[in-house]
């Protein structure tokens, strides 16, 4: 019996969460679900692929709407927005909607409570 190779072993072990989508619900400003959105893990090749679109001297906020134009789905699996919305975004949505969305997706919990107690 052949060993596999280490890249194998790697990719089988994380084969579910690869597949396993986290669900977010965007609230307006009263607090209503508008939509929801699901995010697949994000891997080096997607955040490649955002820089890359995003353009060479691209700034960090700019590749980040990218990749969250390129990760957010639908319900049924069918992307939520098309790359060309990640301009219109920028322009036209609060800072604070596109941070939220973009702290979800980069899986990152922030506590602003006890961020400012540090």
């Amino acid at each position: 019996m052949a060993t596999k190779r280490t890249a194998e072993v790697l990719l089988g072990a994380f084969q579910d969460e690869m597949v396993t989508r986290r669900k977010f619900d965007v609230k307006n400003s009263k607090d209503e679900v508008i939509m929801t959105l699901y995010f697949k893990p994000i891997t080096r090749y997607a955040r490649v692929k955002a820089q890359q679109l995003a353009g060479p001297n691209a700034d960090a906020l700019v590749v980040s709407t990218q990749l969250l134009c390129q990760m957010a789905e639908k319900e049924d699996g069918t992307l939520a927005f098309d790359m060309s919305d990640a301009p219109m975004l920028q322009r036209q949505l609060p800072e604070k909607v596109l941070n939220d969305l973009e702290l979800f997706l980069n899986d990152i919990k922030l506590d602003i409570d006890t961020a400012k107690k540090e």
